[in-house]
């Protein structure tokens, strides 16, 4: 018998070898809020059907953890996949990205012709009906995932039957021996983390038609049986689908593209081509707040963290100053209310991320002195003392300046709603990534950013990946509540994601993370990067060396020709 210790219920029990982890959780009485769908086992995420053979210390979890409610996603995504493959064998089911909506996903035909690119299925209420309806049929019959590993060469020859060119690339330049490949009936694919036990598991979901394609509704975090109907975010779609767009006509379709562009010496064509499209972003920003120069006094940008606000502002400055305005940089973080009325948290901390922490009526008044031409004596907030000083910086516009001020509060309406309209332009940045890793697996824009953050509090910050993995949590809390609401509000959107910056970034993140002791907290979601990155191939010191010194990337890794 071996010894296996439950954290769920704080004690030890013994278990015959080969026992799964779902017949442990049965055996100890394991009763979550929600039904179990995976483990945590010495810190690494397992699915159910993990196999028992030494002492381990197990953690079960539900659709509440942000691990369990990926598994849940991949797993619906599975039986959505196996259903498009029946339905219409002779296209192909791409999941393209996420929105606050749910995944959406295309259906395109697999061969266009030459001198065309694939065209998406338009799926009638009736097909969509039929879709549903298999679905949901797969989910009745509670059928079992299984998974086996497989020699490379053979599962990429599995995925290419079934229509999967990039997830065969993908394996077959990783150079690694074997391909663990999942099976629903008879149906295999490659999922990057476990899945649940069976079908059965998938508790609620839906699909919609949107645009061109669908969207694939999972249940919110709070409740696995409940959907949450989030509004359709147009303008954040439209620019996913503009860079979707532009990765197919430069031939860059999944990380395999990338990873190839590399592997080939390609790597600063990669770069300068990928930087070449935000210089025209900034370029048609700077010339949209001209169109307006009129009128508009102020350009707020806002972002959630790592998003590039910053480099963004200073590059936006840039461009406007070429067409003859004078921008002046005002720091919003300086009308931050005083520390004894700054509001407490759940935790009995301080928390800065909420609009009441911004002293939003003496920034009105601000800048609407500056607005009728009256000078101003500029704040600095001291965060050591806790409270506002005035060191004496005195500010003016002149006919041709105009203020930029960037902060995560910038799309609110209550942050504005003293000011008039027609003096503001609205900007929002984010690192809004298309790329995928494959046809059916697409890379999370919050795991693009957390590895920006890793990097930059490692170099610029002090602190350590076990601190910044910890914090990402509440991060995440605070840009649900105060930013993502507000993004449609937005006169123009920029996606500040790079083709080239997963590789590099790996060059950092991966030695950082793998100082992350296996008994840390951090460890789960460590081992879960490090699985993401070990798919990608990263850039050398000398094709690294070719990012230019106003890249937005260089705010994270240091080398930047801007100040901070």
């Amino acid at each position: 018998m071996i010894k296996v210790y439950c954290e769920n219920l704080n004690k030890s029990f013994k278990c015959e070898p080969g026992t799964t982890l779902s017949q442990f959780a049965e055996q100890c009485g394991v009763n979550l809020r929600w039904p179990i769908l995976a483990a945590i086992v010495d810190n690494q995420l397992k699915e159910l059907g993990f196999l028992i053979y030494m002492s381990h210390n197990i953690r079960f979890i539900d659709f509440s953890h942000s691990d369990g409610a990926r598994t849940y996603s991949r797993s619906l995504n599975f039986i959505f996949q196996k259903t498009i493959s029946e339905l219409y064998p002779k296209h192909s089911l791409i999941i393209d990205y996420n929105l606050q909506s749910g995944m959406y996903a295309e259906i395109r035909e697999l061969e266009p012709d030459e001198d065309r690119s694939p065209v998406s299925l338009t799926i009638t209420e009736d097909e969509l009906k039929a879709i549903k309806n298999r679905m949901q049929e797969l989910i009745d019959a509670n059928l079992p995932f299984t998974r086996e590993k497989i020699r490379t060469e053979e599962a990429a020859k599995m995925f290419r039957a079934n229509n999967r060119e990039e997830k065969a690339s993908l394996h077959e330049l990783r150079g690694k021996f074997f391909t663990t490949v999942y099976f629903l009936d008879g149906y295999p694919d490659h999922y990057y983390g476990p899945l649940t036990e069976s079908t059965g598991a998938i508790t609620s979901w839906d699909i919609e038609i949107y645009n061109s394609g669908m969207v694939l509704r999972s249940p919110s975090i709070t409740n696995p049986y409940k959907i949450v109907r989030s509004p359709y975010q147009h303008k954040l779609f439209e620019v996913f689908k503009e860079f979707s767009n532009w990765c197919s006509i430069v031939g860059v379709r999944s990380v395999a593209s990338v990873n190839d562009a590399i592997i080939k010496g390609d790597a600063g064509s990669l770069i300068q081509l990928s930087e070449a499209l935000h210089e025209r972003k900034y370029t048609i920003i700077a010339d949209e707040i001209y169109k307006r120069r009129e009128q508009v006094k102020l350009i707020l940008i806002a972002g959630p963290s790592s998003s590039g606000k910053t480099t963004t502002s200073k590059r936006v400055a840039l461009q406007a100053m070429v067409l003859g305005l004078n921008p002046v940089i005002i720091e919003m973080d300086n009308y931050f209310v005083d520390r004894d009325k700054t509001p407490i948290d759940a935790s009995g901390n301080y928390d800065f991320e909420v609009l009441e922490a911004m002293d939003i009526e003496f920034l009105s008044e601000q800048l609407n002195q500056l607005f009728e031409g009256k000078t101003i004596d500029v704040p600095k907030f001291d965060f050591e003392q806790g409270k506002r000083v005035f060191p004496g910086n005195k500010l003016v516009l002149g006919e041709k300046d105009i203020l930029i001020m960037e902060g995560i509060h910038g799309l609110n309406p209550k942050l504005i709603s003293h000011i008039p309209k027609n003096k503001i332009f609205k900007i929002y940045a984010s690192a809004l990534t298309s790329l995928s890793l494959d046809e059916n697996n697409n890379i999370s824009t919050s795991d693009s950013r957390l590895l920006r953050r890793l990097v930059r509090d490692g170099n610029f910050r002090g602190m350590s990946p076990e601190e910044t993995i910890m914090r990402w949590p509440s991060v995440r809390r605070g840009e649900i509540n105060n930013i993502f609401p507000f993004q449609e509000n937005a006169d123009i959107m920029f996606n500040s994601a790079l083709l080239y910056e997963l590789p590099l970034l790996k060059y950092y993140a991966e030695p950082m993370l793998r100082r992350i002791q296996p008994n840390s907290p951090a460890s789960v979601e460590s081992i879960r990067l490090l699985k993401f990155l070990s798919y990608v191939k990263e850039l050398k010191p000398s094709e690294i060396s070719l990012v230019p010194p106003t890249s937005v990337l260089r705010e994270f890794i240091g080398g930047s020709s801007f100040e901070y």
